[in-house]
């Protein structure tokens, strides 16, 4: 099988094709981590740099909108070029045909499609739209099936609150063999936002098993956060109010990573550690009003938080295997 990335190299950055099939053939997943803005994407880069590791960098539509395409692509690319690491450019969640193909055009490597709140033959079919059109440029494609509990897009992007349907193994397989996707993003039991489990969290890993027997393409996890606690401490700490607030354990992704997950999305550890970080330096410095003394912290806490993802996930050293 020809890699896009092998057959189509005049973008700086890398498919995620390629990051995704070295992954699963070396047995190890790649974060793929929402920038939004300058901060985040220096915080993230800085962590993979320290820890020799290749990246998907990925941006939602409410990112798309909040930061302004050009800008925001701009941004990765400069990290690109200051890092010299393999870095991947993804739109996450692309709610629309339009928009997944509007981001090809754009220059981003690789899309996803979320077709999952579809029926399953219009997922199919728009899936393979959008398939189509992206190979055509030498574009990497993910796809879903199976829908995860929360809101299926960013708040504000007009995404529904769903109940959960889990992926089924016959028709992944079946999803996979007629749109031709690159990686499928699967539903076990994760869900978005910062209150992932009412109960005990748990994984279906029996059903992650079938799926990974199925269907020889990578496999995403999505909502992988695992809202670590010293961060929702420190957001309450410094005048937050989240309670009640649970995510999916470190010991159960490196589980499913073990098991066959090659790309684990994450966004709210993020989210929360750069929220902990500025309330607690505006806490603490209440006259403070220069925004590189108040962002710098809240940049460091993103960095330390990738850091402690990268070494979970197995990808520290990684980036040499893509020279």
């Amino acid at each position: 099988m020809v890699l896009l990335e092998e057959k189509y190299s005049a973008n700086m950055f890398i498919t995620t094709d390629k990051l995704l099939r070295i992954a699963q053939e070396q047995k190890f997943a790649v974060g793929a981590y929402n920038v939004n803005n300058m901060e985040i994407v220096q915080g993230i880069v800085e962590a993979a740099k320290e820890l020799n590791a290749p990246l998907i960098l990925q941006v939602s539509k409410g990112a798309r909108d909040y930061a302004g395409v050009t800008y925001v692509k701009k941004l990765i690319e400069a990290a690109e070029a200051d890092s010299e690491l393999p870095i991947a450019l993804h739109l996450d969640h692309g709610p629309t045909v339009e928009l997944c193909k509007q981001s090809v055009d754009d220059g981003f490597t690789s899309v996803m499609y979320d077709g999952s709140h579809e029926p399953f033959e219009d997922n199919v079919r728009m899936t393979k739209e959008v398939v189509d059109y992206a190979h055509a440029k030498g574009v990497s494609v993910e796809a879903e099936l199976g829908q995860l509990i929360g809101e299926q897009f960013d708040s504000g992007e007009g995404g529904k609150m769903g109940e959960g349907i889990y992926t089924d193994p016959d028709q992944a397989k079946e999803f996979v063999a007629r749109t031709g996707c690159d990686s499928l993003a699967i539903a076990i039991g994760s869900s978005h936002g910062a209150y992932k489990f009412k109960g005990e969290p748990k994984l279906d890993f029996e059903r992650l098993k079938k799926i990974r027997e199925k269907v020889s393409i990578p496999l995403v996890m999505h909502a992988a956060s695992s809202v670590l606690p010293e961060y929702v401490a420190m957001c309450n700490e410094f005048g937050g109010n989240l309670t009640g607030s649970r995510g999916v354990p470190e010991e159960q992704i490196q589980e499913a990573v073990s098991l066959g997950m090659q790309k684990v999305n994450i966004d709210t550890d993020l989210r929360l550690a750069m929220t902990g970080a500025l309330r607690k330096t505006l806490a603490q410095n209440p006259g403070e009003f220069d925004p590189r003394k108040y962002l710098g912290p809240a940049r460091e806490a993103i960095k330390m938080a990738v850091m402690r993802k990268i070494k979970l996930l197995g990808t520290d050293g990684k980036a040499s295997l893509y020279k």
